[in-house]
């Protein structure tokens, strides 16, 4: 069953990468459509002759203009690229079931788990976000490049084989407690693709044509990206808060004490007060839309901090990265 969950999260990278590729094409395909588009206008437009005088139209083909040829072959693409995602998060799951059968726990004992379980909560979040809103597709091409990055990463950095569970999470505080973390993280994860999509939609909107907002130019308009990001965090926000405290039940149980500032308590806590910092700024009108979702996105930051480098950079209580 190991090799087995190794494998399915092997084609699991491919669907997405695939996805990615599919997504990409609708993206450019988009921007071809513009461009054949506005010369086929002049001339359907067109009905004066040189001299000033009307001229009879030319016989017009009865079969598609290539701007619908290509709008076309731009919403096959985008199709393809949401089934290969739908795929790609049931290869996922599966990898993920395999892998919990074989150790005979919950996966979320190290890094290498941890982010499995993550990602795929943010791959499936975003099936349902799609499926509501089916308008926000093009946003795919961010998420999955999202996927595909974090997920490489955790195959080529952090892969461990199976292990026991470590003594000190053998409670069933653990189920309670990291199953809300992850739950939390996934969605957070996703929330924090639109929110870096706005900021180069909103900056594309003011007229700004440089590099990253023009990677900006196909996406959805930013009042929808904006609304999304808030939508994502005021969820995960009070799931996190949960999982938080649930934890400090569980160091008093375990430690004797409900807080003691060790490292991944301290950046939880920090992650904690800038996405309340977020929150507060989204609901206070005199702070701008873009100030507000830049704290939204050093919280993100501050997430990855957690994950990657406290594991891997410092010592402390919960120390159980599997990396040695």
């Amino acid at each position: 069953m190991s090799a087995l969950s190794d494998q399915l999260v092997s084609f699991a990278i491919l669907a997405y990468l695939v996805a990615m590729i599919s997504h990409a094409v609708e993206y450019a395909l988009g921007n071809a459509r513009a461009r054949v588009a506005a010369p086929t206008r002049e001339l359907v437009g067109a009905g004066v002759g040189a001299a000033g005088g009307s001229v009879s139209p030319e016989p017009v083909a009865s079969g598609p203009t290539a701007a619908e040829r290509t709008a076309h072959r731009a919403r096959l693409a985008g199709r393809i690229a949401v089934g290969l995602t739908a795929l790609g998060v049931l290869l996922h799951l599966g990898a993920l079931v395999a892998r919990g059968v074989a150790a005979d726990r919950m996966p979320w004992g190290n890094m290498y788990e941890f982010v499995l379980t993550v990602t795929w909560i943010g791959a499936a979040a975003w099936l349902v976000v799609l499926w509501k809103l089916p308008m926000l597709r093009r946003l795919g091409l961010f998420l999955s490049l999202v996927m595909v990055l974090l997920l490489a990463t955790a195959e080529l950095v952090l892969y461990v084989p199976i292990v026991p569970l470590v003594p000190a999470l053998n409670s069933y505080w653990f189920l309670i407690h990291v199953s809300t973390v992850i739950f939390a993280s996934g969605i957070l994860l996703l929330g924090a693709v639109p929110a870096v999509a706005f900021l180069m939609r909103s900056g594309y909107e003011q007229g700004r044509r440089s590099f990253p907002y023009t990677l900006a130019k196909r996406v959805p308009a930013a009042a929808a990206l904006e609304r999304l990001t808030f939508v994502l965090h005021a969820f995960a926000f009070p799931i996190f808060t949960f999982a938080v405290i649930a934890g400090a039940i569980w160091a008093e149980a375990a430690w004797g004490r409900p807080w003691g500032w060790d490292p991944k308590e301290t950046w939880s806590f920090i992650s904690w007060v800038i996405y309340a910092g977020y929150l507060h700024a989204r609901a206070t009108p005199s702070v701008k839309r873009n100030v507000a979702t830049w704290l939204a996105v050093v919280g993100f930051l501050t997430m990855l901090m957690n994950l990657f480098g406290v594991n891997i950079f410092f010592e402390g209580l919960h120390s159980y990265g599997g990396l040695d």
